[in-house]
């Protein structure tokens, strides 16, 4: 990996860590419709000016269907069901289902013929992340884990896997800041009904309102920038990986700041499903495909 990807990988690392701690304090006191809402519009503001500097307006437009697909997969959906399940679990599990992408990644791409070299390792580590997710809800089953929005966060690992799939093979020469805003302009306008339908009736607190603009800012605006930037320099599977740290930075913050408890799921699913996904993703020895190189990858 080149300096400029390891940067791009460690900035987003850690930007999408903090997602799940701050959906956490928001739902507390708003509706899964609003968080995502309020986050898809701050996000969309954000990026407003940047993307009129950088243009592109019309190519990004004329790309509506796999503009569309990419708004469903990697958004629309996945944030509303995130939201929904951290009503029921806590934010280090979310993070840690999350952790997830890289082994449907792979299946996906075996799937679909743009990798098919399921070998031995392969197979090992997408048996070995299976079991780390069996160990994360069996183990604490009953008490912590509740299925349906264990399977939400599941859904949510999907189109996370398929996001980056869609950005490589139709968005990725498109200039990334206009690609992402009118994402999040879509999405916003696509959950302004439902928003309204479940709006609070009394003002939410500083804290939970704060949590949703830095959703919006850093987590969503910035988080997108960097992940295209990211998807160019080393490839969608690959840029997957970096679901590889989330977990730790979401299982640092929930157990420091929101005093989640560190169960036996955990500590045993963790390791599990991180090596699972680091066999699952290992290339062979040899010259890696190059990247497709595009200017509009660069968020400068």
């Amino acid at each position: 990996m080149t300096a400029r990807g390891a940067a791009l990988f460690w900035s987003l690392a850690l930007v999408w860590g903090i997602p799940y701690l701050l959906i956490r304090v928001a739902v507390e006191e708003m509706s899964p419709a609003v968080v995502v809402f309020g986050r898809c519009v701050i996000g969309a503001l954000v990026l407003l000016p940047f993307a009129l500097r950088s243009g592109g307006m019309r190519r990004v437009l004329a790309r509506w269907p796999a503009v569309l697909a990419y708004t469903a997969v990697e958004v629309a959906g996945p944030w509303y069901l995130l939201s929904d399940a951290e009503q029921h679990i806590t934010s280090s599990l979310a993070g840690l289902l999350v952790a997830t992408v890289p082994l449907i990644g792979a299946v996906l791409a075996f799937v679909v013929r743009v990798d098919d070299r399921l070998d031995l390792v392969r197979g090992t580590g997408l048996l070995l992340g299976l079991g780390g997710v069996v160990a994360l809800v069996g183990l604490d089953a009953g008490t912590h884990v509740p299925l349906w929005p264990t399977l939400q966060v599941l859904l949510v690992a999907l189109g996370y896997a398929i996001g980056p799939m869609i950005v490589k093979r139709h968005l990725s020469d498109l200039p990334p800041v206009t690609t992402n805003f009118v994402v999040l302009a879509v999405c916003a306008l696509g959950y302004v009904p439902f928003a309204a339908a479940t709006w609070p009736d009394t003002r939410p607190s500083a804290q939970a309102v704060g949590a949703v603009v830095a959703l919006g800012v850093v987590c969503t605006a910035l988080a997108f920038v960097l992940l295209f930037a990211l998807i160019g320099e080393v490839g969608p599977t690959r840029a997957t990986v970096i679901t590889y740290i989330n977990p730790a930075v979401a299982i640092i913050a929930g157990v420091l700041l929101l005093d989640e408890p560190l169960t036996a799921g955990i500590l045993v699913g963790f390791p599990l499903v991180l090596a699972g996904a680091a066999l699952a993703t290992r290339r062979r020895s040899g010259p890696e495909p190059r990247a497709a190189a595009s200017g509009g990858t660069d968020p400068g």
